[in-house]
């Protein structure tokens, strides 16, 4: 069982709100820890299972790498583009309409957006990209993920139950 916590501001964006995401070998197991969390006052509108038979990925908002990288990309090509586009236009302004600095501008405008597309690209593959990724390996591999969200306390004390329980004997 593994055990990953992850950041992220609520929908409302008035609060933050934790997620917890367990790994777990098959299905017995992870509904005998979703039951043991329920047991112990988590309610289970703060959790979900996803793998076979469950919640599906797409459902539970875990995107394909694919699609995080391509957006990523999209949103920094466009945010280096508008500030490029500024720039160009200040540029121009204190420079005069001279067609000389009016081509360079527009070069380095491209160029910036071609670099914000590759950073944004390199950022998506790297950060959220890779956890998705990590995550719909064990899902291909047959294994199910218990997402728990909620308040920091909340995921704390899911976390606490579930490594109480799942830690070794000692004998």
């Amino acid at each position: 069982m593994s055990i990953r916590r992850l950041f992220r501001k609520s929908a409302t964006g008035r609060r933050s709100s934790y997620l917890a995401i367990v790994i777990f070998p098959d299905e017995s197991t992870v509904f005998q820890a979703y039951r043991l969390l329920h047991y112990h006052g988590i309610s289970p509108e703060h959790l979900v299972i996803v793998g076979q038979g469950y919640s599906s990925p797409e459902r539970v908002g875990l995107m394909n790498p694919v699609q995080i990288i391509i957006r990523k990309a999209f949103v920094y090509a466009i945010g280096a583009g508008a500030i490029s586009i500024i720039g160009a236009g200040i540029t121009m302004l204190i420079g005069g309409l001279d067609q000389n600095i009016a081509h360079i501008t527009i070069i380095t405008s491209l160029l910036s957006v071609v670099t914000g597309a590759m950073i944004g690209a390199v950022l998506g593959l790297l950060g959220e990209g890779t956890a998705a990724s990590i995550y719909r390996h064990h899902l291909r591999q047959g294994r199910y993920l218990l997402m728990m969200e909620g308040s920091e306390n909340l995921v704390r004390w899911g976390q606490e139950v579930l490594g109480y329980y799942s830690a070794p004997s000692p004998h």
